[in-house]
């Protein structure tokens, strides 16, 4: 269960879970798969896509966080100094908001799909919202039986 497709628009992406470095974080996303929403340009933090969650609360403390994630580091960020979300650097990014710099827990790596991050950003920045799916890949949803 430590893999998950990333369909966003047309573009599909593959992520492993950074479950040793953000344990809570990835185990209570985990709860919510398969998520879906709404992936559109970010205002302040540069070259990136974000879902906003509005009030969306997993409970999760900051583990893991950064400001600089590299492209393909998928964050999380529970409410606090702004809303809930998920970002999804596709380029150089400091995530930001209105109220200044923020950190958010690192909690997916992409791991195929790096190609598509630049078509990624035309997209939603020339395109406007794409929908994104994050669900558990087929191999992680099923486990081998007993031999």
């Amino acid at each position: 269960m430590n893999e998950v497709v990333i369909q966003v628009g047309p573009l599909r992406f593959t992520a492993r879970f950074e479950d040793e470095r953000a344990p809570a974080t990835c185990a209570a996303f985990r709860a919510q798969l398969p998520f879906e929403g709404e992936l559109i340009q970010a205002r302040w933090s540069g070259e990136a896509g974000w879902s906003p969650l509005g009030d969306l609360s997993l409970g999760v403390p900051v583990e893991n966080a950064t400001s600089h994630p590299s492209r393909g580091d998928i964050l999380f960020y529970q409410a606090a100094a702004s809303e809930t979300e998920i970002l999804f650097p596709y380029g150089s990014t400091c995530f930001a908001s209105k109220v200044g710099q923020l950190a958010g827990n690192h909690m997916l790596t992409l791991t195929s799909g790096h190609e598509l991050l630049p078509e990624l950003g035309r997209l939603v920045l020339w395109h406007g919202a794409q929908r994104i799916r994050i669900e558990l890949a087929p191999s992680a949803q099923t486990s081998p039986g007993p031999s």
